[in-house]
């Protein structure tokens, strides 16, 4: 792809340049990154609820829908450190528009697909279009703004978001029931070419001048995403498969990979995953914690939508509606309860809410044909929901506060793709221990239960985790965006704001 523009470039924002809040220029910055992020976060609501008209149409067994979600968690969550990497070298508003433009393109693909093997590897792609966009949306704003201004941008970037994750299950749902599932992916396109055309026109380019003379571990990005793809075709048409000659081999060189991948980490000079970080222990417990309770999000999110609509005969809005109530509680609650973890420690709540998160699913777990919303969804999902609200803020906070402020930037994304791979493992895995052969059809009503009860203990276990891993003391310190300094359970709360939508439909 050319340059995004042939004129002359702003120079990189400093603390005399950048732009302020409340100005035209400041609103531009804040529309772009909103509109970039929003469509990811729009594509990750609605897809799932999609997933029955996916089946009906193309003939898709479990299996199938099983890759059309994994597909693109595979690619995003192995790539998403590399894509923030090529952000600082080259430009961030160059890589978040290449970004975009991929993500209309592979998002054209999708909508297009005339059957299941050419719109999973549509997915794929899409994955790895996100990971050029995602993380350059949020550089964007702490990279163009004054530093007395960066928080009160990111808290507008990460409020924004959250309505466009509450719009998304309603448009999804109406677009899927009144015209087909293909117009999700087709709706990402006017939003994507308005945020390009903003971009090019307002952001100013900015990027890290330190990061052009590092190289970047492409080497390790291509072997963790082999290993993992690996790895899941295994845990996906192992079980009952018609290869098994095929699965063993590919699982042989998934773990190959892995290994080469820790390798390789160990090796180069700036690896996109730091294995150093993980010598801290609240480092490693709080994404413990994450792999645990984004696991059993991501098994729970996914065999949910489609049980509502397969067997309880909900239609695509209701289904993708019913989740609805875990946003509204975490952009109403996740920053009372990081100011509750600023004064009591982070123990507490991180060890209450995945235990609260895993009664949700047990509940869930009794949701069969002849159930109501109101009163068997709706109590279930308000249970997971207020578990979660008490969970993230301080969990994102306190894997911020674990690392030194040189380091946050990067902690922060090592944990992003630590819930993205976790809940890609769950949806390969959890559906056969539950009992869910990849190659039947859609009636889930034999395993759901055990699905909802596997994914309870998996929850359960993050707030174990919590408690023997995480310190009672309180973050106190500030982390360093750019050249301003923030506290930690601030930036905790605003991203995980922004991530509310991550947490209700963590594809």
């Amino acid at each position: 792809m050319t340059s995004p523009s042939p004129r002359p470039q702003p120079a990189s924002p400093t603390p005399e340049t950048g732009v302020r809040m409340g100005t035209t220029a400041g609103r531009w910055v804040v529309a772009a990154a909103v509109l970039g992020s929003g469509v990811a976060f729009l594509d990750s609501t609605v897809v799932n609820a999609a997933l029955p008209a996916i089946a009906r149409d193309l003939g898709a067994d479990l299996g199938d829908l099983q890759w059309v979600v994994t597909g693109y968690l595979l690619t995003l969550g192995s790539l998403l450190v590399l894509g923030g990497s090529l952000g600082d070298r080259y430009g961030r508003r160059r890589v978040f528009v290449i970004g975009l433009a991929a993500f209309a393109a592979t998002s054209s693909l999708c909508g297009l697909a005339p059957d299941t093997g050419t719109l999973i590897a549509a997915r794929c792609l899409q994955g790895v279009a996100a990971a050029l966009l995602v993380p350059n949306s949020l550089a964007l704003v702490s990279a163009s703004f004054v530093p007395s201004h960066r928080a009160r941008a990111i808290g507008a970037w990460s409020g924004l978001g959250g309505v466009a994750t509450a719009i998304g299950p309603f448009l999804g749902g109406w677009l899927i029931d009144s015209v087909s599932w293909r117009l999700v992916f087709f709706v990402n396109l006017p939003v994507v070419a308005t945020a390009i055309a903003i971009a090019l026109r307002h952001v100013p380019e900015s990027r890290d001048e330190h990061a052009r003379d590092a190289r970047l571990d492409v080497g390790g990005s291509i072997a963790l995403t082999c290993g993992l793809a690996g790895v899941v075709y295994a845990l996906i048409e192992g079980p009952g498969g018609d290869h098994p000659l095929t699965v063993t081999a590919l699982a042989v060189i998934g773990v190959l990979a892995l290994g080469a991948f820790v390798v390789i980490e160990t090796r180069v000079e700036q690896p996109i995953l730091p294995l150093g970080l993980f010598r801290s222990q609240q480092f490693s417990g709080a994404n413990a914690v994450t792999f645990a309770v984004y696991a059993a999000l991501g098994a729970t999110t996914f065999l949910l939508v489609v049980h509502l609509q397969t067997d309880l005969g909900y239609s695509a809005l209701e289904a993708g509606a019913s989740l609805l109530p875990i946003t509204v509680l975490m952009l109403a609650f996740s920053a009372r309860a990081g100011a509750l973890a600023q004064r009591i420690g982070p123990r507490a709540p991180m060890t209450i809410g995945p235990l609260v998160v895993a009664c949700g699913m047990a509940l869930l777990g009794r949701v069969e044909p002849g159930s109501t919303y109101w009163t068997s969804v709706f109590p279930a999902v308000l249970v997971l929901g207020s578990g979660l609200a008490l969970t993230v803020a301080p969990l994102t906070a306190t894997v911020l506060g674990a690392v030194e402020d040189a380091h946050a930037g990067i902690a922060s994304a090592v944990n992003n793709s630590v819930a993205r791979l976790a809940g890609l493992l769950a949806v390969a895995v959890l559906p056969a221990a539950a009992g869910l052969s990849a190659s039947q059809g859609l009636d889930l009503a034999g395993g759901f239960a055990r699905a909802m009860d596997i994914a309870a203990v998996l929850a359960a276990a993050g707030g174990v985790l919590a408690f023997l891993t995480i310190r009672r003391s309180v973050v106190t310190r500030s982390v360093t965006r750019g050249d301003a300094a923030i506290p930690c359970y601030d930036v905790g709360v605003r991203i995980a704001m922004a991530d509310s939508g991550r947490a209700a439909n963590p594809e």
